[in-house]
């Protein structure tokens, strides 16, 4: 079985991708939503967290995400921090998932691919871009932020150019070609 990861920056449109993939009858693994569930249910990697956080991070049990947040965010040490804890954990049960996946392709969801190392257990990398305006125009729809705020979102991440180089194909979500046959084509591609 193929192992491909998906990846792009904010807006690009990667979960829409997954979402066609998962239409399609592949099997997706979401490293976002498998961190949260890691993060409540990981004896080892709780205990990791309120550790190095403090015990007040899990209030009844579950992740205070806010109080995490406001620890780590705006203090790059403490995101590494952070990060050094949940990323090999993620790369694990990522690992064991793929394992029980039946079929010709698997995939995996993340915005951090690369900087979570994600990239070294796939075994080709679909890199998801669109115009910046487009991406700024679809984060503010779904979320409410300004302009400002997602350009300095986008301008956090990984740059394009860096990530267009890493990928083993990418998809231009621009929404002038069909994005069911760009995908449909990969995925004949990749055979």
């Amino acid at each position: 079985m193929k192992r491909i990861g998906i990846t792009g920056g904010i807006g690009s449109g990667k979960s829409v991708v997954s979402n066609l993939l998962r239409v399609m009858g592949y099997r997706v693994y979401d490293t976002d939503s498998e961190a949260r569930r890691l993060m409540n249910t990981l004896p080892q990697l709780k205990a990791k967290l309120c550790q190095t956080f403090g015990d007040d991070i899990y209030a009844g049990g579950t992740l205070d995400r806010p109080l995490l947040a406001s620890r780590v965010f705006g203090h790059p040490e403490q995101i590494a921090r952070l990060n050094a804890l949940v990323h090999p954990a993620v790369r694990e049960d990522f690992d064991r998932w793929s394992q029980g996946v039946r079929g010709e392709f698997c995939f995996v969801e993340s915005a951090i691919l690369y900087e979570s190392h994600l990239d070294r257990q796939v075994d080709e990398v679909w890199l998801v871009t669109a115009p910046e305006s487009l991406r700024i125009e679809r984060v503010q729809q779904r979320s409410g932020l300004s302009a400002d705020e997602v350009k300095r979102r986008i301008a956090a991440q990984q740059g394009e150019e860096e990530r267009c180089r890493q990928a083993t194909h990418v998809i231009c979500n621009d929404g002038r070609e069909s994005l069911i046959a760009t995908v449909l084509s990969l995925l004949n591609r990749s055979r």
